[in-house]
C-alpha cells in the first residue's frame, strides 16, 4: 500500500462547475442539477495561445486551473499527470475531414493540437513549468491509470504532482464506435506527505476483484460516472468532499480495482 495527500481538487463537468460550487453537491448537501458547460476559457494562457486550443484542452486546463487557484504550491514546481482515454477526437474528425478533400488542407493547429499530450504542452506553456510530466491512456481504467501514475511519481521524485484526467464527447460520426456521453474533467494537487493545506491522505492498493466498484447513489451522477471515462474519479472526490474516512474501490483493469482508504487530515 503507497501513500499521497490531497492538497486541493479541480473539477469541470456538467453542473459541477469548479470544486467550490461541487463539494457541496457530493457532500449531499445541495442537490445535482444536470448543466450543460458554459463556454469554457483557459485563462492561464496567454492570447494567442488560448486562441488556438480546442474543447478538450480547455476543460483539461479549466480543472488544473481550478485545483492550483488556491495552493500555496507555484505551478511552476509541479510535475503532472495528463489522463485521456481518447485524447481530441475533435481534433481526430477535423485531420480525418479534411484527409478526405482533393486538397487535403490540414490545419497546423490541428495537426500540433492532435498529439495526445497536446494539453500537458499548453499547461507547460502557461505555468513555464519544466517539471517532469506524462500522457497516459487506459481506455476505461484511465483515471485509475492516471493516479496510479501520479502515485509513482510522488513516491519516486518526492515532489507535488497535478493528476488531470479529461474526456470531452466526440462529433459524429466518431461517436457510434467510442461513446463518451458527456463532458468531464478532474485534477488532483498530490504531496508525497502531509501540508498544512492537506485535506486527505490516499492508501492506495491494488486487489484482484470483480464487479465491486463504488457507484454513485444519485442516478444523474451515477450517468455521468459512467458514460465519460475521467469520471469514474466522482466516488473518489465524493469521499474527499465529505471529509469523512472512507474506502472507495475503483475500477481497473479487467479483475483488478484500486482500493483506495481515504483518512481526513483535519
Amino acid at each position: 500500500m503507497s501513500t499521497m495527500y490531497v492538497e486541493q481538487i479541480g473539477v469541470t463537468g456538467p453542473g459541477l462547475a469548479g470544486w467550490e460550487a461541487s463539494a457541496p453537491v457530493l457532500r449531499g448537501d445541495a442537490p445535482y442539477a444536470h448543466q450543460a458547460l458554459g463556454k469554457l476559457s483557459a485563462e492561464l494562457l496567454p492570447a494567442n495561445e488560448r486562441r488556438r486550443t480546442t474543447n478538450t484542452i480547455r476543460m483539461a486546463l479549466c480543472a488544473a486551473q481550478d485545483a492550483i487557484a488556491s495552493s500555496n504550491t507555484p505551478a511552476e514546481e509541479l510535475a503532472t499527470v495528463f489522463a485521456s482515454s481518447d485524447g481530441d477526437l475533435e481534433i481526430v474528425d477535423r485531420i480525418c475531414t479534411a484527409l478526405d478533400t482533393v486538397e487535403r488542407p490540414v490545419s497546423p493547429f490541428h495537426f500540433h493540437n492532435s498529439v495526445h499530450n497536446a494539453p500537458a504542452g499548453y499547461w507547460a506553456i502557461a505555468t513555464q513549468s519544466r517539471r517532469p510530466s506524462t500522457s497516459l491512456s487506459v481506455y476505461d481504467a484511465t483515471f485509475a491509470a492516471g493516479l496510479l501514475e501520479a502515485m509513482t511519481m510522488v513516491r519516486a521524485e518526492q515532489c507535488p504532482v497535478l493528476l488531470v484526467a479529461y474526456d470531452f464527447p466526440p462529433p459524429p460520426p466518431l461517436h457510434t464506435a467510442r461513446l463518451i456521453g458527456e463532458p468531464f474533467a478532474v485534477a488532483l494537487l498530490l504531496h508525497h506527505e502531509a501540508t498544512p493545506a492537506s485535506t486527505t491522505r490516499l492508501d492506495i492498493a491494488m486487489a484482484d476483484d470483480q464487479g465491486n466498484e463504488d457507484r454513485m447513489q444519485d442516478t444523474t451522477l451515477e450517468n455521468l460516472r459512467t458514460v465519460n471515462p475521467a469520471a469514474r474519479a466522482l466516488p473518489l472526490i465524493m469521499a474527499i468532499a465529505r471529509e469523512e474516512a472512507a474506502t472507495v474501490r475503483l475500477p481497473y483493469l479487467p479483475g483488478s480495482l484500486l482500493h483506495i482508504e481515504c483518512t481526513p487530515c483535519r
